[in-house]
Order: C-alpha cells, then sequence, then structure tokens
C-alpha cells in the first residue's frame, strides 16, 4: 500500500486570526542599483512607505557603510575586503526599521549604470566583457547591450533579479549583429536566466533581456564576463571537521581544469579538484552559513533551507575565490552514489546510517540503493536537493525484499503566516523490522537527469533534534520589527521537529540592550508559538541586533540552536515569499498607545483545574474598548475571547487546563486590538481612529499532576 505523504495541512491556532496592526512602519520596496563592486563608492536611491526621516541606511556587514545625500538617496561606500556575496540593506527611520533589500557585492567586474534608449539593436548600449550592468526594466520594450567578443571566447552572461529580491522574471537572449540566436534562457537559478557560449567569430553579440510579461520598473543586474563561474559541486554532503575533495564542475575554472562529462547548452562543464574542511561549529549550532542569500533555489524566494545544516563554502579556483554551492554538513562519512544503480536487482549497497551524495545522470535516471536493518523500530528518511540548491523535484520509495511497496515519501515543510517553508524535498519516518533487507528508489518527478540535478539521501535511525525560525510577524507584507515605547511586539516561530524530537523549546534573547526586554517562552509539543519583545517607556530611539537561542532536551541531552530569523519579500501573494536574512534587527521608536501585562509572571495550575488570571491595561489618549484575543494559544490551555470595556483598565480572564494534561511549563500571550485615534501629525486636530493590535507580555503558566 501506498503511503504517500502530501503536502502539510495549514495549521490553525486555538484563537481568532489577528488583524494587522496598522501603525505606520517603514517599509523598504527598491533598493537601486541592487549592486556594485567591492572598492567602489556608488549612489543608490530607495524607494518605500512610511519613509518619514529615514537618514540611515544599514548593512549587515561593516565594509558597507552609508552615508544619508538627500530623501530616499544614499551614497554607499564598498570596502574592496567586502568578500564577494549578498547583503541585507534596512532603512531605519521615525517609524523604526524596514524589511530588508538584498545588494550585491562583486569582485572583478566593472559597474555600468544602463542608459536608455537601448530599446532596439540600433541603439544598444555597448558594454565591455566582465561589466555589471545595474539596469530597469522597460514596459512593453527590450533592453538590449552590445558587447565585443573573440572567436573561441566562452562567455557567461546572467541576469540577477530574483535573486536579489526583484519581482522582475527576466528573458535573456544572445545573437550575434545579424541577429541570428546563439543561446536564449528563462529560468535558470529560480526564474533568473543565464546563458553560456563559445563566441563563434571575433565580432559584436547583442544580449538583449526584458520581463516576462514585459512589465516596467524592475531593477536587475546583468553580468557579462568570461571570469571562472561554479555551476556546483560532487559531493553535496561533507563531514564536518574532515578535510575533503570537491570535483568542481563550471565555467572558464582555468589551465589546470578539464572538460567534464556533463553538458549545458551543449557545452561541457569544466571540472577541477579542490580541497576544503568544513567548520565543525556549524554542526554543533545546527546552523546555516551563507554567502550568497538562497533565493534561488525556486522559481519564487524559499525558506527551505530552515531545515539544512550547512555551509556555503568560499573555493579558491587559482588566484580567484569564487562562492560555491550550499553543502549539507553531516556527523557521519559519505558515500558517493555509484551507477549502474537503476533497477532493484542493481542496487547499490549502503550501511546505515547513511548519507549519499548522489546524482541523476540522466533522463529518466532511477537511483537504488540496498541496506539491511539492525533492529525494529523508526527509521528516517531525508533526501536533501532544494535544500541545498539542487534542481530536482525527487521523491522517495521505500520496499521490502519481495518487492512491497511499504512507503512514499515526498514533498514537505510548514506554511505559516508570512513565513513560506513548504519544500519539494522528501522526509519521514518509516517503520521496518529487524534484521531485514529493503530497497530505497529516489527518482525525479519529472524523470529529468543531468549534471545540474545533485540530491543527497540520508537514512538512518531517528536522531530527535529540531529547527527553529522567526519573521515579523506583520502579515502578509514585508516588514521589519519595531518595537513601540512603553508597548510590545512579537515574532511569529515556526518549528520544525525532526528525528520524533516532541519535547519543550525554551527561547531566550542573548545581551538585549537595557531598554529592550523577553522573558524566557516555552513552546512545548507544537510547530507555532511566539516570542515577544516589549521596551520600556523612556527608552531611546535606538536599533539593536538581537540573538534567540533555542534549547531543548532529549533525555539527558540538552540541545541548544540558534533561532534563524527569515522575512517576508512581497506581499503578491503570486510573487512574495519568505528568505532567510543573517541578523535579526529590533528598533524601538515613539509610544504605544497601550501596553498590556498579567499581574504574574508566572502561575501554577493543577491538570483539570482552572485559574482565575488579571490583565492589566495601561492606556495612552484612548478611552475605546480593547478585544481580547488568545495569541498562538499552547494546546493544553482553553481561553475564550473577550474584551476590556470602554475606561476600564483590568478584566479577569479565566485559563483552563484540561484533566490529564502532563505536568510542564508553556508560555500563554494575549493580544488586545482596539481603535485608536492616530495621526502622523502629532500637531493635528483630526485623528481617525486606527486598528492597533499589540501583544501583552508573557505569563508562563506551569501544569502540576493532581494533588494527592
Amino acid at each position: 500500500m501506498s503511503l504517500k505523504r502530501i503536502a502539510p495541512v495549514l495549521l490553525f491556532a486555538f484563537a481568532a486570526s489577528p488583524t494587522r496592526a496598522d501603525l505606520p512602519a517603514v517599509r523598504l520596496d527598491l533598493l537601486t542599483p541592487p549592486g556594485g563592486a567591492a572598492g567602489t563608492t556608488i549612489d543608490v536611491a530607495v524607494q518605500g512607505a512610511d519613509m518619514e526621516e529615514v537618514k540611515t541606511l544599514l548593512f549587515d556587514h561593516p565594509g558597507l557603510k552609508a552615508t544619508f545625500v538627500k530623501e530616499r538617496h544614499f551614497r554607499v561606500a564598498i570596502a574592496a575586503d567586502v568578500p564577494a556575496g549578498t547583503y541585507d540593506a534596512r532603512l531605519v527611520g521615525r517609524f523604526g526599521v524596514s524589511n530588508p533589500r538584498l545588494f550585491s557585492v562583486t569582485h572583478g567586474l566593472t559597474d555600468i549604470a544602463e542608459k536608455e534608449p537601448n530599446d532596439e539593436p540600433e541603439t544598444a548600449q555597448k558594454i565591455a566583457v566582465n561589466s555589471a550592468v545595474n539596469g530597469t526594466s522597460d514596459a512593453n520594450r527590450d533592453d538590449v547591450f552590445r558587447f565585443t567578443a573573440k572567436k573561441g571566447q566562452r562567455l557567461v552572461v546572467e541576469c540577477q533579479a530574483g535573486k536579489l529580491d526583484s519581482t522582475m522574471d527576466a528573458t535573456l537572449a544572445v545573437t550575434d549583429v545579424a541577429g541570428k540566436p546563439i543561446v536564449a534562457n528563462g529560468d535558470y537559478f529560480g526564474r533568473d536566466p543565464l546563458v553560456d557560449f563559445v563566441a563563434p567569430a571575433d565580432g559584436d553579440y547583442f544580449a538583449t533581456v526584458h520581463d516576462l510579461s514585459y512589465r516596467g520598473g524592475q531593477p536587475y543586474r546583468l553580468i557579462v564576463t568570461d571570469r571562472p563561474q561554479i555551476e556546483n559541486v560532487f559531493p553535496r554532503a561533507v563531514q564536518a571537521g574532515r578535510p575533503v575533495e570537491l570535483s568542481v564542475f563550471g565555467r572558464n575554472l582555468g589551465r589546470v581544469a578539464r572538460p567534464s562529462p556533463w553538458r549545458i547548452f551543449d557545452l561541457p562543464l569544466d571540472e577541477l579538484k579542490t580541497a576544503v574542511t568544513p567548520p565543525e561549529d556549524v554542526l554543533t549550532f545546527g546552523a546555516y552559513r551563507f554567502l550568497d542569500h538562497p533565493t534561488d533555489h525556486s522559481v519564487l524566494p524559499t525558506a527551505a533551507t530552515c531545515t539544512l545544516t550547512g555551509w556555503q563554502p568560499r573555493l579558491k579556483l587559482g588566484d580567484t575565490q569564487v562562492n560555491g554551492p550550499p553543502l549539507l554538513l553531516t556527523d557521519t562519512p559519505v558515500t558517493l552514489e555509484t551507477e549502474p544503480n537503476d533497477t532493484q536487482e542493481t542496487a547499490q549497497a549502503i550501511m546505515l546510517p547513511a548519507v549519499v551524495s548522489g546524482r541523476f545522470d540522466r533522463a529518466r535516471d532511477a537511483d537504488w540503493y540496498s541496506f539491511e536493518t539492525s533492529e525494529a523500530g523508526a527509521y528516517s528518511f531525508e533526501v536533501y536537493c532544494e535544500r541545498i540548491g539542487g534542481r530536482a523535484d525527487p521523491y522517495l520509495v521505500v520496499v521490502d525484499a519481495k518487492g512491497n511497496r511499504l512507503a512514499e515519501l515526498d514533498d514537505f515543510g510548514h506554511r505559516l503566516n508570512a513565513f513560506d517553508g513548504h519544500l519539494r524535498d522528501p522526509s519521514g519516518m518509516v517503520h521496518l523490522a529487524a534484521k531485514s533487507k529493503y530497497r530505497v528508489l529516489v527518482q525525479d518527478r519529472y524523470r529529468r537527469g543531468g549534471g545540474r540535478y545533485q540530491y543527497v539521501l540520508s537514512i538512518r535511525k531517528p536522531v530527535p533534534d529540531f529547527y527553529v525560525a522567526a519573521i515579523h510577524s506583520q502579515n502578509p507584507g514585508p516588514a521589519g520589527t519595531t518595537v513601540w515605547r512603553g508597548g510590545a511586539a512579537y515574532l511569529d516561530v515556526i518549528i520544525h521537529q525532526s528525528g520524533g524530537f516532541n519535547g519543550p523549546i525554551t527561547l531566550t534573547a542573548k545581551d538585549l540592550p537595557p531598554w529592550l526586554h523577553a522573558a524566557p517562552t516555552i513552546i512545548a509539543n507544537n510547530s507555532h508559538g511566539t516570542f515577544v519583545l516589549w521596551a520600556d517607556e523612556n527608552a531611546p530611539a535606538e536599533t539593536a541586533t538581537v540573538k534567540l537561542i533555542a534549547r531543548g532536551k532529549q533525555g539527558e541531552r540538552t540541545l541548544e540552536r540558534e533561532v534563524r530569523p527569515y522575512t517576508r519579500v512581497w506581499t503578491d501573494p503570486s510573487q512574495g515569499s519568505s528568505r532567510p536574512t543573517r541578523e535579526l534587527i529590533v528598533a524601538v521608536r515613539e509610544s504605544a498607545p497601550f501596553s498590556l501585562r498579567f499581574t504574574l509572571d508566572k502561575v501554577e495550575v493543577e491538570a483539570g483545574k482552572k485559574i482565575d488570571l488579571k490583565l492589566l491595561l495601561e492606556r495612552r489618549g484612548f478611552k475605546s474598548k480593547v478585544s481580547v484575543l488568545p495569541l498562538m494559544l499552547p494546546n493544553i490551555v482553553r481561553l475564550s475571547n473577550t474584551e476590556i470595556a470602554a475606561e476600564s483598565n483590568v478584566i479577569a480572564l479565566t485559563v483552563e487546563v484540561p484533566p490529564g494534561t502532563p505536568p510542564g511549563e508553556h508560555t500563554l500571550t494575549v493580544l488586545g486590538q482596539a481603535q485608536v485615534p492616530y495621526s502622523k501629525d502629532p500637531r493635528a486636530t483630526q485623528r481617525p481612529n486606527t486598528l492597533v493590535s499589540l501583544p501583552s507580555r508573557p505569563l508562563n503558566i506551569v501544569v502540576i499532576g493532581p494533588k494527592k
């Protein structure tokens, strides 16, 4: 019987869905140009909303420094030692800190600004090889660029748009001066195109780029180069702390490279060997360290790497350093797939625990593996593909020694509010008998194959673990995290439990400034929770980097994991999705219209009993009622919606814990919603009502067993 895993059902909390607060929040929509060369200074312009008093453009690398020039314009100095990669830029102004937008830093390329008109070959903009053009798509027109190449010169032309938080869905074509097509592409890295060709003759060539729907105003970065470009490496899993030799595949890799058997655009990829030593601390904290934000794994930005313990290496190729693809870090030796293993009869034998770096070598390739169990029970199966930037859509089938199908695993991951971590990698557990032989099939859902279709297969007894992500609570659009003085703000917390982990997880904030506060928050046996931050009434208008840590216990073993920050990229559901950031930035700004807190920070309640709580409201300039809603209510707590009456400042809440609830600690937060008179102009006489949603400070509920 097939036990195909289906896409996860949306999770519903036992509470009303909160309405998004309408207090102003600075938002960054466009940053143009979206990149620059290391060692240069460039002028950038920004567009967004609620941008009053924005005079700071904040980057997540100290070598990127922005100086305010005039409204919506900054001058960015890029230090020569800033490594190639992508970096987050955020606006800071009167209404706090914005969502980030990506900025690309390159080495060895000359930055050029697009110049109009360049809509036809006759008006094509002349550029040189090894240039990066910062352009903007034209409505209903092409952007055409002309460059000179030598016969036999291998060139890579790439349009980076989605990779840099642009909504452009670019299409790219290269022709000769007579208009003869040479190569064209649409979606190569996600929805961004890349072409690779060898110039057939000395002379000029045209690169033409446009949005698929011919939308205008979309920023992009067009790169024309003959410098080294890495497609992928093999293996894609490496053992932490152990030196390993990688086979690097790409274009223009230098004289020591040789042609590989893999061809793309009917051209062979170069291949060479290089050694790396993966870090150990990444494995210790269950982290993912990247150089380029993983935005091109699919056609929309993705939070797929939220369940990847991995590392993106910077590879040295002769005198050049190039960013490699993501690698899975593991604590066990890695096995390489060996062909032929296309049938059950020729299945590759592996020993458990197994981590296999594989590849779908050709169209309709089927990779079979055989193994024998040592004991009965659950076994964990994982295929890493989208999480490591692979291009396949794999599925996994487990069969017994007689060929009977026991299980099929497919897509998994949480999709909650602004967070989208649903991905096309199979993951799950299958119960197997002791000392029995089994076979596993891994295959692309669409039977594709070739040098780009790599994956990693992991089979082992379950190792309980978890991954935790945090994202701004403003839904559904992009936003930063701003706490209003005397008030609170919350983050959505998403937990992926693996290997059978089901214990409580405690979240804490490290090294908070003295004017910003958080309490340890316990999320027990749930995939969704909240984390609340609150600010003093006299807190300064400052911006701080906040680091969250998650801890859980499995038996006597304590697990400590970094809470990974994420951001929503776009509001439009057809464009918007979420992606990781390196930092969680929190700002404190104007006075909150109200705040909520319980009279106690912690209470005990016996399972099967009720407890009465008092919730205090501090008003600032309004008298209307405040609705009180449970916010991501713990599974063990029952609490009804209620309201604090107009002009009242306190309410009694009754919390009920069902009989049989096991002892443990849980964190309860409620959400207050009120119509508050508000205007951006503090001198305004007319202040229309604005719906404001603010969380309470958290309360920890300790459930105890029945008294004897």
